[in-house]
């Protein structure tokens, strides 16, 4: 070996944060959305923090959701910088990932986009006819995935028990 060659231990291993999970770079984390039907919004409705489950769809570089236009989703995220999760979890927790989407929510107005938004699986919940749609861009994502025992040690993201109190910290 070369003396001057440098080698690195960790190549073609996932890169890691300090929590022990995986980091997933933008192409994993859009793979991940693609495959999706459901995740939740994040949004500030009456001065407060609110979390909506929607259907979703990925389409060109964005997430689209439908919701009537007089719901607390329409009124909360209209012109306003939201976040969007999305994750899948095995039931003990061993094994998973998250995705969290940031951008500001802007409704779809042109009626070429919208005919082509209506051939997506984007259905509301309430059946309402009055639905609009809202496109949140990707101007930032960021992803994790848990390693479980195949690496790190990072077997779930609850922390160990607060000595203390006895209550379980949770990331």
């Amino acid at each position: 070996m070369d003396p001057d060659e440098v080698h690195d231990e960790n190549a073609g291993m996932p890169m890691s944060d300090s929590w022990g999970l995986e980091t997933l770079d933008r192409e994993q984390c859009l793979a991940l959305l693609a495959v999706e039907r459901l995740g939740r919004v994040v949004f500030t409705s009456r001065a407060l923090p609110a979390i909506q489950p929607a259907r979703f769809a990925l389409h060109h570089g964005a997430i689209v959701v439908r919701t009537p236009s007089q719901s607390a989703l329409f009124a909360g995220i209209l012109d306003s910088v939201v976040a969007f999760a999305v994750d899948e979890f095995a039931k003990d927790l061993g094994t998973g990932w998250y995705v969290t989407v940031v951008g500001r929510a802007s409704e779809v107005r042109d009626p070429i986009v919208i005919a082509e938004l209506a051939t997506l699986p984007l259905a509301c919940w309430t059946g309402r006819s009055d639905s609009r749609y809202l496109r949140i861009p990707i101007e930032s994502v960021t992803g994790r995935r848990i390693l479980g025992a195949r690496g790190n040690e990072a077997l779930s993201v609850i922390d160990p028990q607060d000595e203390r109190s006895g209550r379980v910290c949770h990331s």
